[in-house]
C-alpha cells in the first residue's frame, strides 16, 4: 500500500512539482493551500509525511505544526519544512515545533525523495 504524504504550500506550481515527483516515486499525495486548509484536511486519515511551507497565508507553517502537534492522530507525523528560508533562527523555530528536517527552495527533486525517504518506514 502506498504511503501517504501531505503537501502544505501557497504555491499551486510548487504542489504540482512535488506531488509529480512524489507520484512518481509511489506515493500517494494530498494538497493543501495553506496551515488552515491543511488542519480542515486532517479527518483522522493516516499521513505518512508532511511537506510544509513556512511562509503561508492565513495559517503559517510554524503555527501549523504548533496546532498539529495537538492533535493526537498526528502528534508525531514526521513533518518537512520546505521553505525559501535560510536562517538558523526560524531552523531553530521550526525545530523547537517539532519539524524533522529543512528543506530549501530551489531544491533537486532527488534530494526531496531522499529527505522523504529517510522519514518514511517501509
Amino acid at each position: 500500500m502506498a504511503k501517504t504524504i501531505m503537501i502544505i504550500d501557497d504555491s499551486a506550481s510548487l504542489r504540482q512539482v512535488v506531488g509529480i515527483a512524489l507520484g512518481a516515486a509511489g506515493y500517494d499525495v494530498v494538497e493543501a493551500c495553506d496551515g488552515q486548509d491543511a488542519l480542515a484536511k486532517l479527518t483522522g486519515q493516516k499521513i505518512h509525511l508532511m511537506l510544509c511551507d513556512v511562509n503561508m497565508p492565513n495559517l503559517d507553517g510554524i503555527s501549523f505544526l504548533k496546532a498539529l502537534r495537538q492533535l493526537p492522530t498526528y502528534k508525531f507525523t514526521p513533518v518537512i519544512m520546505l521553505t525559501t528560508e535560510a536562517g538558523e533562527d526560524k531552523k531553530r523555530e521550526g525545530q523547537a515545533a517539532g519539524a524533522r528536517a529543512w528543506v530549501v527552495k530551489p531544491f533537486k527533486p532527488e534530494q526531496l525523495l531522499m529527505a522523504v525517504a529517510k522519514l518514511i518506514l517501509p
